[in-house]
């Protein structure tokens, strides 16, 4: 059976000082235990850094420069929560680069993930919630200024609601995006999606899963997109520290499997990024993440 191909970099494991409240570990954590799983037996895909050019598609130019130049504003670099250094710059660029990889694989396979990825409050003009730069909207409109796709469908199922994709695509009525969130999480401000699903705090697996159910099949039959783009956040789980919402290890599996089935029974390609995730516990923390890489190894073998 061919496997999923899936994207890895060590550079998505930054370097940050002792005691930075982000997980960072989790990201070369999730590399080890995808492989161990044996999803990733071919070895994984290696991205190259993406270029400024590339990245001022979803982002203002000015911004950009600053960020690789690592010159950010103190403002800006207190909104992104991350310093602003040379291993956080590399690993944005290394993310983006390795997102827009993933979805020209998902697009020749039909399915993809990259162990990284989805970070969905850049915004053009800034960095924030320890996002740098938005990787989904930087792929999706490079993919779609080239004519690889015509349109696509972003859905984010992160705990937070997506307000960067949201700023970084709302020119672009081909590249909808659908954000299921817990509603009184953070942004306190949010920056309207084109469809957005605000959650009560506490709700739990079958709740959930009848609003996701509610609306992703007619968003997909509206659309007919291209490409699924899928932030598959793992904060939803009851044990995350910035979640509001209570799901299970079995309701994020659940979840997963069904934007996957939903996709491709319609055959259409899917690529996955992993989204926010935040606990002490990082090989809790890890398996959670690898989640969505097992549901899409368990479609292929249906394929």
């Amino acid at each position: 059976m061919k496997q999923v191909p899936i994207v890895s970099h060590p550079a998505y494991q930054a370097a940050l000082p002792d005691g930075h409240r982000f997980p960072m570990r989790k990201y070369g954590r999730l590399a080890e235990v995808v492989a161990d799983m044996g999803l990733a037996s071919n070895g994984f895909v290696e991205p190259e850094e993406a270029p400024a050019d590339l990245i001022a598609l979803a982002h203002d130019r000015a911004y950009v420069d600053q960020i690789l130049a690592c010159s950010v504003p103190r403002e800006i670099e207190r909104r992104i929560g991350l310093p602003v250094s040379e291993s956080v710059v590399r690993r944005a660029r290394s993310s983006a680069g390795g997102t827009l990889l993933a979805a020209r694989l998902a697009l020749q396979h039909g399915l993809s993930g990259t162990t990284a990825g989805g970070s969905h409050h850049g915004q053009r003009e800034t960095g924030a919630g320890f996002c740098v730069f938005n990787d989904v909207a930087i792929a999706a409109k490079a993919l779609h200024a080239e004519g690889a796709i015509h349109n696509a469908l972003v859905v984010d199922l992160d705990v937070h609601q997506g307000d960067g994709t949201a700023d970084c695509l709302r020119d672009e009525p081909d590249l909808f995006t659908f954000s299921m969130h817990a509603e009184k999480n953070y942004p306190v401000r949010k920056i309207p999606s084109d469809l957005d699903i605000g959650l009560p705090d506490a709700l739990e697996d079958e709740a959930y899963l009848a609003a996701l159910h509610a609306h992703l099949p007619r968003l997909l039959d509206a659309i007919e997109p291209d490409l699924v783009f899928f932030n598959a956040g793992v904060d939803p789980h009851r044990d995350d520290k910035l979640g509001r919402l209570c799901l299970s290890d079995d309701g994020l599996r659940r979840r997963d499997a069904y934007v996957i089935e939903q996709a491709r029974s319609r055959r259409i390609p899917l690529v996955a990024v992993i989204g926010g995730g935040y606990s002490a516990d990082i090989d809790a923390l890890a398996r959670r993440h690898a989640i969505v890489f097992e549901a899409m190894a368990a479609w292929n073998e249906t394929e």
